[in-house]
């Protein structure tokens, strides 16, 4: 079986990939030759493919593989679509796709800190994009920690998990344009420095909610929603 683990970063989930296919048919695609490095180090994926590439425009031909995995990576992603798409370009016939992602909040302060740093995509988003691409069979499942119990007016990102079967070999059927994204254009200094604190205080807040909620489990009696 061959497997992409798209997005891969350092290889946490590549680490669980390998316990069940064998590490010379699995491939790790990053951005970032700094996270890939530290993939390069850790043992069992020694033998993994590990290479540079853009989740939107992924080096793979098309009918590739058995599966694909995007764990973590989306939020990152300038067109979740175009991402979506590729992964259905790459997968065989029968393949089905993998992605593991956040989920919008619903608490306003939440969904402020949500908009200001990074992806947070809507359940239906997700659904969408996965039926649009042309995938089958499309199931999501919510994901959390242990302590998570089910209720989120106060914000909590709880992840999902969704999965798609490819139902013919080729191409997607969707017909998207030149990608949108000019990474030759100047950045504003003003802007990035703004949008960074912004990102740093956004991303202290989501340390402090679970904190927040993780205390209330161990105090509010069972079963009761926190």
């Amino acid at each position: 079986m061959v497997v992409v683990d798209v997005g891969g970063g350092t290889g946490f989930t590549t680490l669980g990939i390998v316990q069940h296919v064998d590490a010379k048919n699995v491939t790790i695609l990053d951005q970032s030759p700094h996270q890939l490095a530290k993939a390069k180090q850790k043992e069992p994926l020694k033998e993994c493919n590990i290479i540079e590439g853009d989740a939107e425009d992924l080096p793979f031909p098309t009918d590739y593989a058995d599966r694909y995995v995007s764990a973590g990576s989306i939020e990152y992603w300038p067109d979740p679509q175009r991402g979506i798409k590729e992964a259905y370009r790459v997968l065989k016939q029968g393949g089905k796709a993998c992605l593991i992602g956040p989920v919008y909040p619903t608490f306003w302060l939440s969904r402020f800190f949500a908009d200001v740093w990074m992806l947070f995509p809507k359940e239906e988003e997700y659904i969408e994009w996965f039926e649009k691409a042309g995938f089958k069979d499309v199931q999501l499942k919510r994901i959390g920690p242990k302590w998570y119990r089910g209720v989120r007016r106060h914000g909590l990102i709880m992840g999902c998990s969704v999965t798609g079967v490819k139902p013919a070999a080729g191409d997607s059927p969707l017909q998207l344009g030149p990608k949108a994204e000019d990474v030759s254009k100047p950045v504003n200094l003003f802007v990035f420095l703004l949008r960074f604190m912004l990102g740093a205080t956004a991303a202290a807040y989501y340390v402090l909610v679970p904190i927040y909620m993780w205390l209330k489990d161990q105090f509010v009696p069972e079963g009761q929603p926190i």
